[in-house]
């Protein structure tokens, strides 16, 4: 009997994704960078917390009707990096760590599915939340060794005829001596480069022939070309995620009767998770999730011609819900306000502006505003003395002329570590892990991902849905 169900199971499926095959038009993947089954579980058991409750408050991306978890190590790691998990992601190849869109032996190229939906006749955007230039996003349109080489990968980038990019900019290097700089290189290519946020879009971006949106440079500057500010810092004059989903939907259903494919990146998950700090982390689960409902609306008006597909290239942070007791206090969280980065450039330019006023009462007052110390958490004995060794290394450091930023950046350290204990969650480590990743997945022939899979099958399955032809 079990064996006659699986049977008609799996003739069911292969019905549906026949049927599917061809008629999809447009194509959304998101990336969920260092996006875990547990950074999607603290996120709704975070959402439950604040309503009072124990359980989870499901956001819209895990209410999706096909739900399966990913395998991601890579052809010569069982951890992969972004490089080889956006390589396999994009293209349906496993490759070694580092790579970007070439196989193994990192000479032999491999196309990805925009590639392959941009000879289909489709428009084609690439989106993410850090550089354009970066592993993921790079992985569907160039074909280099070393992800490090972002010039090289800027000039696949401007060679590859897609229509439109969004980011926060080139990661530096963005030039070489006696060349243009890649901003240069993407204009004699054609593109239209916006700096001006979305309302700078709104005016312009329709009118161009191919189209780069980036952050402003002020943010570029302080950011130091590598990544939006985190959706904790965010104030009203930034670009989002949001804002670029929006945009890039607009200009791809101009540019082709024919349909689109889309693949955008929440990059500075794995950001937040790098640096375990987690109502940080939490926070832009969420603003992936904003950015989902975006082409879930998109889904709405066209639900027989669209598929949304949402997945990660791996975990990062190895976090757990869990130090021991059998207890979670994700509701604290609340009281932090902008990420661990963010405090620390908020002190260090606090000293700099008033270095005479820079005192333990002006730092408190920092902590207790931002971080909800003392106004919402309450700290243990240790907790506090720890806080006051590190305040006791910022007065020495400005005592002794030295580098008051290092002692500041501790500070941050100590912060964010003190938030994850009374959230009651720990990290592994502050690289990835080979934990499973989740896989969300809505409109026709999207069945195929139900269940245990391995990173390789999506690009493919995908493309297959979309019909689109596979080199």
């Amino acid at each position: 009997m079990k064996k006659r169900f699986l049977s008609l199971f799996v003739i069911t499926l292969f019905a549906l994704f026949a049927m599917a095959e061809g008629q999809v038009k447009y194509v959304f993947y998101f990336i969920g960078d260092g996006m875990g089954v547990n950074q999607i579980n603290v996120t709704e058991t975070y959402l439950a917390a604040l309503k009072g409750r124990i359980g989870i408050e499901p956001i819209l991306m895990s209410e999706f009707p096909v739900v399966g978890i990913v395998n991601t190590y890579s052809a010569t790691n069982g951890v992969t990096d972004s490089a080889a998990g956006g390589t396999a992601l994009a293209s349906g190849y496993k490759t070694k760590n580092g790579a970007i869109g070439v196989l193994e032996d990192l000479q032999t190229p491999c196309t990805s599915i925009a590639a392959w939906a941009k000879q289909s006749g489709k428009a084609v955007g690439i989106a993410t939340t850090v550089a354009i230039t970066h592993a993921t996003p790079a992985s569907f349109y160039a074909h280099q060794p070393k992800r490090s080489m972002y010039y090289e990968i800027g000039q696949d980038l401007c060679k590859s005829g897609f229509d439109f990019f969004a980011g926060c900019d080139f990661h530096r290097p963005n030039t070489k001596e006696g060349e243009p700089t890649l901003r240069e290189q993407a204009k004699a290519a054609g593109y239209t480069i916006l700096t001006g946020g979305y309302k700078e879009y709104q005016k312009k971006g329709k009118k161009s022939e191919k189209l780069i949106m980036l952050q402003s440079d002020e943010q570029n500057e302080k950011l130091g070309s590598d990544h939006l500010p985190y959706a904790l810092d965010q104030t009203k004059n930034d670009l989002t995620l949001e804002q670029i989903v929006r945009a890039g939907i607009n200009y791809l259903s101009s540019k082709s009767t024919d349909g689109f494919f889309f693949q955008i990146e929440g990059g500075m998950i794995d950001y937040a998770c790098h640096r375990n700090d987690i109502g940080n982390a939490i926070n832009e689960v969420l603003d992936l999730d904003k950015a989902v409902k975006v082409a879930y609306e998109f889904y709405q008006q066209h639900p027989d011609e669209t598929i949304i597909v949402i997945s990660a290239d791996h975990e990062t942070g190895g976090l757990a819900m869990g130090t021991g007791p059998y207890e979670l206090h994700t509701d604290l969280l609340r009281f932090q306000h902008k990420s661990i980065d963010e405090l620390k450039w908020m002190l260090g330019e606090l000293y700099k502006k008033a270095p005479k006023k820079f005192d333990r009462v002006a730092v408190e007052k920092v902590l207790r505003e931002e971080m909800g110390f003392g106004a919402g958490i309450a700290l243990s004995d240790k907790q506090q003395e720890r806080i006051s060794r590190r305040w006791e290394a910022i007065e020495k450091a400005i005592a002794d002329g030295q580098k008051v930023q290092d002692r500041i950046n501790d500070l941050g350290e100590t912060v964010k570590h003190i938030l994850s204990e009374v959230a009651m969650i720990s990290w592994a480590s502050g690289g990835h892990s080979n934990g499973y990743v989740p896989i969300y997945a809505i409109g026709p022939g999207t069945e195929v991902f139900q269940g245990r899979i391995d990173n390789i099958e999506i690009a493919p399955a995908m493309a297959k849905i979309a019909g689109y032809k596979a080199e």
